[in-house]
């Protein structure tokens, strides 16, 4: 995983890319790449600076009879614990309010050829992005730009993980931060965290990066 000098570099080596806000929200939320790439603004509350996961984006399994590439489609979270709501560290808040202004900007100029999907993240013309070509190329440049190690999109989620525990967060808190499914589940494992723990949370990792 990032230190946070790393994230810090990494973050420095974004700043201004047309994927800003996305490579921001991944090391501020530590959400799944599919979770992002599903990501619609109705999701979102900028007031109260929180997201709801809701869906995913998956890969439509091919059958025996077609083995060729079929595209994409959304689907419930998993488990229980991926459909959860994040607050959002104040760093990638503000990432979040520049991009919606440069969508727009784009959805104007592509006119009747965009395709309403509410997306946060998208195309130029509305539709869900590519995992190979659209995020983990733009990584893969962005890391070497930074002059980081090269890592894959799920490392940026243990990032988040291991930088919240540096903070001395708690592991429930950062359990239900990053939807991850709870092991000899117990009711007190079952309780929700208060959302003032999850604010905190996320002020520790606003301040370490």
């Amino acid at each position: 995983p990032l230190t946070a000098e790393q994230a810090q570099k990494l973050l420095e080596a974004a700043r201004g890319h047309y994927m800003e806000a996305f490579f921001f929200l991944a090391l501020a939320t530590g959400m799944r790449c599919g979770e992002l790439m599903a990501l619609k603004w109705q999701d979102i509350d900028l007031t109260t600076n929180t997201l709801h996961v809701r869906r995913t984006l998956s890969r439509i399994p091919s059958t025996l009879s077609v083995k060729k590439d079929r595209g994409f489609e959304e689907t419930e979270p998993k488990t229980m614990q991926s459909r959860r709501s994040v607050v959002i560290a104040p760093f990638a808040v503000e990432a979040l309010k520049r991009h919606r202004v440069r969508q727009l900007e784009v959805k104007l100029s592509a006119g009747p050829l965009w395709q309403e999907h509410d997306y946060v993240f998208c195309t130029c013309v509305g539709t869900h992005l590519h995992p190979s070509k659209d995020i983990l190329d733009q990584l893969k440049k962005l890391l070497k730009k930074a002059g980081l190690p090269d890592l894959r999109f799920q490392d940026l989620r243990f990032s988040v993980a291991a930088l919240l525990f540096h903070a001395g967060v708690h592991p429930r808190v950062v359990q239900e931060i990053l939807g991850y499914s709870q092991t000899g589940a117990t009711t007190a494992m079952h309780t929700p965290v208060p959302s003032h723990m999850q604010r905190e949370a996320m002020d520790r990792l606003n301040n370490i990066i």
